[in-house]
This record gives C-alpha cells, structure tokens and sequence, in this order.
C-alpha cells in the first residue's frame, strides 16, 4: 500500500473512532511502528490530526465545503447504505430529483432497473451513471460548477415550474434541529430551494457527521421535510431531539447487506423509524 493510500485510510478510521491508539492502528494497517510515524508525521503537518498520549486524534476541518472528488470516498459505507434505502422508497414510474453531491449519487446506481422512472437531476455524476440505463434522465439547463460536478441554474436559464417531481432527494452539508437544512453554496441553494417547493415529498440525505451542524447556507427549514435518511451511526442524543418532529428519521444499517425494515402506512417495506 502506497503512503498516501496508508494515510487515507488512518482518516477514515479516524473519522468513526476520533480517536486510536498506536497499537491499534499498526495492527488494522499491517504496518510497523516506524511505518505509522511516518504517515502521521505528514497528517500532522497537514493539520488533519494531533498527538495524544499513546495515539493521534482526528481533527474536524475548518466549516468549508470540499470538492466532490475530495469526498467521493469519505464514509462511503454509509452513503452506501443511505442510497439503498433511498432506492427502496423510489417506485416504478416515479418522478424524481437527484441533487448533486456524493451521497445523492450513490442513489443512482441502484436504481437503474426501475422500470418507466424519470430522473431530474443537477448532478453531471448521477446523469453519467444512468446514461446506460432505461431510466429517463432531464437535466436542468444553466451554469456548470466544476468543483462539484454539478448545474445550478435560476429561473431565467430554466423553467422550474413546469416540473411535476413526485419525490425529491436533496444533500446537505449540515443538520440541525434549530436551523434546518444547510449547504455552503448559494447559487446551489437558490436551486434546492425551487426544487423543494414543487415536490410533494422531500427526502434530505446525509450522513451522521452532518448532523448538529450549520452551514453557511440555509437551505430550508425541518418543516418543510418529510424525511431524513441517515446512517445507523448517528449518535443517540441526536436521535432523542428528533422525537415529536413531523419529520422522520430513518436510519439505515451500514455494517451488513441487508437494512433495517419497518412498516409505514404506505406498505413499503423500510428501515427503522425512529421518531415515532
């Protein structure tokens, strides 16, 4: 394993555990002592961990937004597990919209066998995907933003209002209970926010590290969301505040194949509720 490879992946460890001893990581990476100082003597010149007694620690970065190739494999088994779920609650001959980012574009690859499904999207990724596939996918018109691989557009550059989009499945860079949803790019923003109100329903995806988190941009409100659809990591005092909410959140179980199921009044079969 190359280094850059080696420190990669002591941040995705780092990311779940915070913290890790020595001991710890040389026996997950295979690697002796000297190899690991190495690796964490480059981490700490770049600012992304620091020196405990015995280990290092994960250092949160600063609230910017990063590009997407930049966090295409962070947490990935959860933007897997998140994206499964999401495609359990998308039915034959929906029309829905996929919203730039790495969790929503997971979405797209399991979906492809829907049969007469449309897919509205800003997301170049997510139309590259389903270019192969039966799903019928429009684009929205307007300006590309590079760094995130995505559309953003306003009304003059495309008519929103003749959307009909049944289910809408927007990212986020932060979650609160106090702020709702939140991203960092307003030009993004303005599009979620159009999007949001000409779908019937509206499922915010992200994974347990948004959350108890604001972003620059407002995005909108938890009123205005039906359902949030996380991972099964997210810690429980999180989940306590969620209780009583309009809103319901779902967590998905990333550790196996299979999710977690419940049963909702619309008889599909998905994973468990927990603010009821």
């Amino acid at each position: 394993m190359l280094p850059l490879e080696r420190q990669k992946k002591i941040i995705e460890m780092l990311k779940r555990k915070k913290v890790m001893k020595m001991k710890e990581l040389t026996g997950n990476l295979a690697i002796s002592i000297d190899t690991l100082r190495r690796d964490i003597q480059q981490l700490l010149k770049q600012g992304k961990v620091k020196k405990i007694y015995g280990g290092i620690e994960y250092v949160e970065p600063l609230d910017l937004e990063r590009t997407m190739d930049e966090r295409k494999f962070s947490m990935l088994p959860e933007k897997q597990a998140i994206a499964k779920l999401c495609a359990d609650y998308i039915d034959d001959g929906d029309c829905i919209y996929i919203d730039s980012g790495t969790t929503t574009y997971q979405i797209a690859k399991y979906i492809k066998q829907k049969k007469q499904l449309t897919v509205i999207t800003n997301s170049i990724p997510v139309v590259l995907e389903l270019f192969h596939s039966n799903v019928e996918v429009i684009m929205i018109g307007g300006k590309v933003r590079k760094e995130e691989q995505s559309i953003f557009s306003h009304d003059y550059l495309f008519n929103f209002d003749s959307l009909n989009i049944h289910k809408a499945f927007i990212g986020a860079g932060g979650i609160s209970i106090q702020k709702g949803v939140s991203d960092y790019n307003m030009e993004e923003a303005i599009t979620r926010k159009k999007i949001i109100a000409l779908t019937n329903q509206i499922f915010v995806t992200a994974d347990h590290t948004k959350f108890n988190k604001d972003a620059l941009i407002g995005i909108t409100s938890l009123h205005s969301v039906n359902y949030i659809i996380t991972d099964d990591k997210l810690p429980k005092k999180y989940i306590r505040d969620f209780k009583g909410l309009k809103t319901e959140l779902l967590l998905a179980k990333c550790e196996e194949e299979q999710l977690l199921s419940f049963s909702l009044p619309t008889n599909k079969a998905l994973p468990r509720l927990v603010n009821e």
